[in-house]
């Protein structure tokens, strides 16, 4: 990638680049998964000394493996690829000195002048030039990139902005320094230089003024220019490798698989000790651990990678969760094992809409009940003149009104001021939009804002009889109750940022010339700007405590020369490149002292209508929900009791200070286990894999020579664990314990499955005792009952085998699906059309006597029928919850 550093960039030439830029193509690596332990197994037939067979024997099946698992991985990567070309094929309009073309987001180069629509997706890292909106500022909507629902509020260069058409960008000899890619998407240090002018022109660029990749523009239609494309782009830096996957479920038949290949070697080991080590005994061992090798199955890999697939496609298409996009196949089933869930509060607990519910001025509050006194106040200080009522001769009661009232009007013009929020006028079908503009029509007006607290605010202050029903970037209009228009001119504004936790504004009245600085913010940066009071952070802490988001407002009166040192300074600190958050700081802290304190206020977040109940399920099925919020401790708090993820029986444990993010993540590490809430019969699926697994019994040993029977044992099991079991097995993906009404209904169902029960090392143990057991009953059966026709074992027990194992995989279904009868079918008509293959091994004349067919019918029920007997002892004195339901 090489290294990254500043550049200069011309617009509309991109051709003038210092240095070359990554193309503007998105993509995603491949990814490739290889099982190492069937591939050691095909690998080792190339020894002569180890080779049991013909090759094709282990490499046809390993060939299917990887097939399967490609094909599976190539349907994600397929799905990416096509994601990728959707967005890199994007068509977008580029100003150039031909007017303006047609380009595809990849060809997009750095210099590039591009216009981007409403509701257009923003092709490359950009700096914002020109917008269509009146107001001269756009909103953004980044969810995309930061998960942030909030609209983000740009503004362009304020050069560029005043020019007359977006054409005379070209005419205009301009350039922008930019910093050096990085990953920080939430700061940005540069500056815009025009040269064609007496004076060369030099602004300031943050963060304000740039419109990063993968962000949306929700108003209007911005001009910028392109600075970063490619792998330099913001969103794409803070985008790590994906890894691959890997869920709870593939841990746990992973460390299975582990034991069965430590049995695997234990037994080789006993068989070669049987023959007193005699000869070779090392490459005895070998042979043995290649003879027995499909006590793994190599059919799990084919059936796992399968089912997940088939996962993901009824997820997909399931019309109870449309749109739902699979981005990886590969831990569908981790849906089945979840313990915890993390949830935002802004947004999903809450519906991120704000209501104004408390005013507090440290000796009076109102609340919703106490609003029309708040509306009178205001009232009154715009029909009242001061000199109506001299001093001298009013009544202290009246002097105390008046005083109120003063502060009452104060804190609700600071309110009005201070904010980001720009009314924006839309035809109602009757009234013309320009129309409605031009005389502020209260039925056409809406307001745009980065926020919902910002809107709560300014629909409160017009509720109380002062509205904001202009602005633009350098003035704001409200009008008094009476219908007077007050015009403020902005000076400054400092907009919030997640590290400064306030935003502020520096107005002019136009009236009275008189320059005020309003700043309002989080009661933690707030206490050490204000001037001391002994009231803020107790009146915090109780607002907080009832669920409300608190807001600090202050004030300063600033004199003409004191602005204007002030703006000297402050410019030449935005100036700079280096160290520019520190000189900024620096001066911002010489006005931001000893300000006036106004007011608190407090607006709450309404809950989601379904969030109780929603909660309550969660709760029922075991999964416990852990809320992550920006909020004060207190109003978390309440919030959490008022969604109920607090019960009142519950005791509350405070950590504080938490210094450093990694104890949080040493808390979830401490206890992990999986996530979310999903349908019964992915476990289900998981189970019956893993039994299938287990119970891999290899042929006998008898009186054949070693070579023909470890032939027959190879063309016989690798059929038994590829064709002839694969069908009735991957069909179990379709069962059911309970149906999905049930399962919601009973939410506590879900606890069986965190539990981890059908995959535990009882589970497995049981399974591993099963196979004992089946496999003596095979084995001692026919030589029990073919004492005189051994030379037939092969037939005899492989029969039997095919038959227990497709009477098994019936005995485990719970709720049965066509497809599942084909699969029996299926399989089991594979069989009887292999036998003319197998002529070599299997005598096709023995197998059709009445002999053969009762006695492997008698062997076969030995070996199923008690499982049965106890299956329904257990479920008729014992039964699981979900059969419970289903009676």
């Amino acid at each position: 990638m090489g290294e990254l550093r500043p550049r200069t960039v011309w617009l509309g030439h991109p051709e003038k680049r210092e240095q070359r830029y990554p193309r503007n193509v998105l993509f995603n690596q491949f990814k490739y998964f290889f099982n190492l332990y069937f591939l050691l197994l095909a690998c080792s037939q190339f020894v002569n000394e180890l080779r049991l067979g013909a090759l094709y024997t282990y490499w046809v099946p390993l060939g299917v493996v990887l097939f399967i698992t490609i094909l599976r991985e190539a349907v994600d990567e397929i799905r990416c690829y096509f994601r990728d070309k959707e967005v890199n094929s994007q068509i977008y309009s580029k100003l150039s000195t031909r007017g303006t073309v047609k380009v595809k987001s990849s060809g997009i180069q750095v210099g590039d002048l591009i216009i981007v629509e409403k509701n257009q997706r923003v092709p490359a890292d950009m700096i914002f030039l020109r917008t269509s909106e009146r107001n001269g500022s756009c909103f953004l909507r980044t969810d995309q990139l930061d998960g942030e629902t909030d609209w983000k509020l740009r503004l362009p260069v304020a050069c560029t902005q005043r020019l007359p058409t977006a054409g005379d960008l070209l005419q205009i000899r301009s350039y922008v320094y930019a910093e050096e890619p990085n990953i920080d998407i939430h700061n940005f240090i540069g500056t815009f230089t025009r040269e064609d002018g007496d004076h060369p022109v030099n602004e300031s660029l943050s963060i304000e003024n740039t419109l990063w990749a993968s962000t949306v523009v929700a108003s209007g239609t911005v001009v910028g220019v392109v600075i970063y494309t490619g792998r330099e782009l913001r969103s794409v830096m803070n985008t790590s490798n994906p890894r691959n996957k890997v869920g709870l479920f593939d841990l746990e038949v992973n460390c299975l698989t582990k034991i069965l290949f430590g049995a695997l070697v234990v037994v080789s080991m006993v068989m070669v000790a049987l023959q007193h080590f005699a000869g070779r005994w090392y490459l005895q061992i070998l042979r043995f651990l290649l003879l027995l090798s499909h006590i793994v199955p190599i059919s799990l890999r084919v059936n796992l990678d399968m089912g997940k697939m088939v996962f993901s496609w009824m997820i997909k298409k399931d019309s109870k969760i449309p749109g739902t996009v699979v981005r990886a196949s590969t831990i569908p089933e981790q849906l089945g094992r979840i313990s915890y869930l993390l949830t935002d509060k802004t947004g999903t607990l809450t519906q991120n809409e704000m209501v104004f519910r408390r005013l507090h001025l440290g000796t009076v509050a109102y609340g919703m009940d106490s609003m029309d006194e708040v509306q009178s106040h205001v009232f009154s200080a715009y029909t009242q003149p001061a000199h109506d009522h001299p001093a001298s001769r009013v009544p202290a009661a009246t002097k105390v009104r008046k005083t109120i009232s003063s502060r009452v009007h104060e804190a609700v013009k600071a309110i009005a001021l201070v904010h980001n929020v720009t009314p924006v006028y839309e035809s109602n079908g009757v009234t013309d939009q320009a129309e409605a503009e031009q005389h502020y029509e209260d039925t056409c007006r809406v307001y745009q804002a980065s926020s919902p607290d910002e809107v709560s605010l300014v629909q409160w202050t017009e509720s109380v009889g002062l509205t904001l029903v202009g602005r633009d970037q350098s003035s704001i209009q409200l009008r008094t109750p009476t219908g007077q228009i007050l015009n403020f001119t902005i000076l400054q504004i400092f907009p919030f940022t997640y590290e400064s936790k306030r935003m502020g504004i520096i107005v002019r009245d136009e009236s009275t010339g008189e320059i005020t600085f309003y700043m309002k913010g989080a009661d933690v940066v707030m206490a050490g700007i204000v001037q001391y009071n002994d009231w803020l952070e107790e009146e915090c802490g109780n607002m907080a405590r009832e669920g409300l988001r608190v807001l600090v407002v202050s004030k300063k009166s600033l004199t003409e020369e004191q602005y204007q040192d002030f703006e000297a300074r402050y410019v030449q600190a935005k100036l700079s490149v280096h160290d520019r958050s520190l000189k900024v700081a620096t001066v911002m802290e010489s006005l931001e002292m000893e300000m006036e304190l106004l007011c608190l206020t407090g607006v709450e977040d309404q809950l989601q209508t379904d969030v109780r109940p929603t909660l309550e399920t969660l709760r029922n099925a075991g999964i416990k929900v852990w809320m992550l919020t920006g909020d004060k401790l207190e109003t978390a708090t309440c919030t959490a009791k008022n969604a109920h993820l607090i019960t009142r029986s519950q005791d509350i444990h405070i950590f504080r200070p938490v210094c450093n993010v990694r104890i949080l993540i040493s808390c979830c590490r401490f206890n992990r286990e999986s996530m979310m809430a999903a349908q019964c019969p992915l476990t289900t699926y998981c189970m019956f894999q893993k039994r299938t697994k287990s119970r891999e019994t290899p042929p006998p040993l008898g009186g054949l020579s070693n070579s023909a029977l470890e032939q027959n044992t190879l063309t016989c099991a690798q059929l038994y664990s590829t064709v002839y079991t694969m069908f009735p097995v991957f069909s179990l993906v379709l069962d059911k314990d309970v149906k999905s009404e049930v399962a919601m209904l009973y939410p506590e169902l879900y606890k069986d499955l965190l539990k981890g029960r059908p995959l535990s090392y009882k589970t497995f143990l049981i399974w591993v005792l099963i196979s004992i057991y089946q496999g003596s009953i095979l084995m001692y059966g026919a030589m029990l009952l073919f004492d005189s026709e051994f030379v037939h074992i092969v037939a005899i027990s492989f029969t039997s085998l095919i038959l227990t194992e497709l009477l098994m995989v019936a005995l485990t279904i719970q709720t049965w699906h066509w497809l599942m009868i084909v699969g029996e079918l299926l399989s089991l008509a594979c069989y009887i059309a292999s036998l003319v293959f197998l002529h070599a091994f299997i005598d096709v004349y023995f197998i059709a006597t009445v002999s053969f067919l009762w006695k492997v019918t008698v062997i076969t029920l030995v070996s199923c029928l008690p499982l049965y007997i106890l299956k329904y002892l257990r479920r008729r004195f014992s039964p699981p919850s979900y059969s419970k339901l289903t009676t």
